[in-house]
């Protein structure tokens, strides 16, 4: 049985079309940090490893030894103490399943297997699913592997008031006698 071109091109294209859905960026939605020192508590407790970065930009690694709510000490090579003055911000590692990285590696292997399926007159039925299986598999392995190389992500917990955030985004005219336009820059 031949398939019409129409029905072809949607069968080559519309995974290719949800591979690119599948693979860009999604808003993330983590929890905001705590606004003043005091709810710290709320967050964190004795025993948590955090970092935290004093007045003068220094960060330091450590363990909480206690915890209070005007002050913080920490077990980093010895006992720290830092007064809620002088805490700018603190981190903690940021947890993660190595689940995400393996589904987030099989949909688009499996994806390209069935469009590679739908290239090769000799898959049919059966055969594309099983190449589906087989490069979901892979993908599955690589995502698996790229997730597993990540380390060293921190969440912020706490962010002292008036100090600046991590990301900017500007955005200015620009008037000329020959262009008109707009300008935008973003860093973090």
């Amino acid at each position: 049985m031949r398939t019409s071109s129409a029905a072809r091109r949607f069968g080559t294209w519309a995974p290719l079309a949800v591979m690119l859905i599948v693979l860009l960026p999604a808003v993330s939605a983590a929890q905001e940090p705590v606004r003043s020192f005091d709810q710290l508590n709320t967050r964190l407790k004795v025993g948590d490893t955090v970092w935290v970065t004093d007045a003068q930009g220094r960060e330091v690694k450590g363990k909480i030894a206690s915890l209070g709510v005007d002050a913080l000490t920490l077990d980093a090579g010895g006992t720290r103490l830092f007064s809620a003055g002088d805490v700018r911000r603190v981190e903690e590692p940021r947890s993660d399943s190595l689940l995400n990285g393996a589904i987030i590696g099989a949909i688009p292997g499996a994806l390209l297997g069935l469009t590679m399926g739908n290239f090769s007159g000799e898959w049919r039925g059966g055969d594309a699913a099983v190449g589906a299986l087989i490069c979901g598999g892979i993908g599955a392995g690589i995502g698996l592997g790229i997730d597993a190389l990540i380390t060293g992500q921190k969440q912020v917990v706490y962010r002292a008031p008036g100090a600046s955030g991590s990301a900017r985004l500007s955005l200015a005219p620009v008037i000329t006698p020959r262009t008109k336009g707009v300008t935008l820059s973003y860093s973090f």
